[in-house]
C-alpha cells in the first residue's frame, strides 16, 4: 500500500510539473522572438543594426531612451513618438507611429531584444509590465 501511495504521488507530481526556464533561457527566447518582431516592424526605420538614419530615425545603440526608464520606452511603442530627439549632438525628427497593435508579449520581446542587442545590456521587459502600462495608458487622458 505504501508503494502504491508513493507511486501515485510521483505520477501526480510528474503530471503537474511545469518546465522551469532559467533566467538565461527566458532572455534567449525573448531575444529570438523580439528579433523577428524588430525585423518586421522596426528595422526599416531604425535599421537592422540599430544605427538609425541620420537626422530622421534615432539609433538604438547605447541611448538613455533604450537603456533607461522601461515605462517611458513602453509608452513610446504604444503611443508613438512625435518629438525631436537629440542623441550625441545629432537631432532626429521623424515621427514614430504607434505600435499598439502588437500584443503585450510582442512588445516585451522586441524591447528586450533592443535592450540586449547593438552592444546594449539592460534588464528584460515583461509582458506584465507592458500590460500594466497599456492599462494605465488607457485611463490617462
Amino acid at each position: 500500500m505504501l508503494a502504491f501511495t508513493l507511486l501515485s504521488l510521483c505520477l501526480k507530481a510528474q503530471t503537474t510539473h511545469r518546465p522551469v526556464h532559467s533566467a538565461r533561457a527566458r532572455l534567449a527566447i525573448a531575444i529570438a522572438n523580439g528579433k523577428k518582431i524588430f525585423m518586421d516592424n522596426c528595422a526599416s526605420c531604425h535599421q537592422a543594426d540599430g544605427g538609425g538614419i541620420g537626422n530622421m530615425n534615432p539609433p538604438l545603440v547605447q541611448t538613455t531612451y533604450v537603456l533607461g526608464d522601461k515605462i517611458k520606452l513602453i509608452k513610446i511603442v504604444l503611443n508613438g513618438f512625435n518629438e525631436d530627439v537629440e542623441i550625441n549632438g545629432q537631432t532626429y525628427s521623424n515621427v514614430m507611429p504607434s505600435h499598439d497593435f502588437l500584443k503585450d508579449n510582442e512588445i516585451a520581446d522586441v524591447l528586450t531584444y533592443v535592450r540586449n542587442s547593438f552592444t546594449n545590456k539592460a534588464s528584460i521587459v515583461t509582458a506584465t509590465q507592458v500590460k500594466l502600462v497599456r492599462a494605465a495608458n488607457k485611463t490617462t487622458p
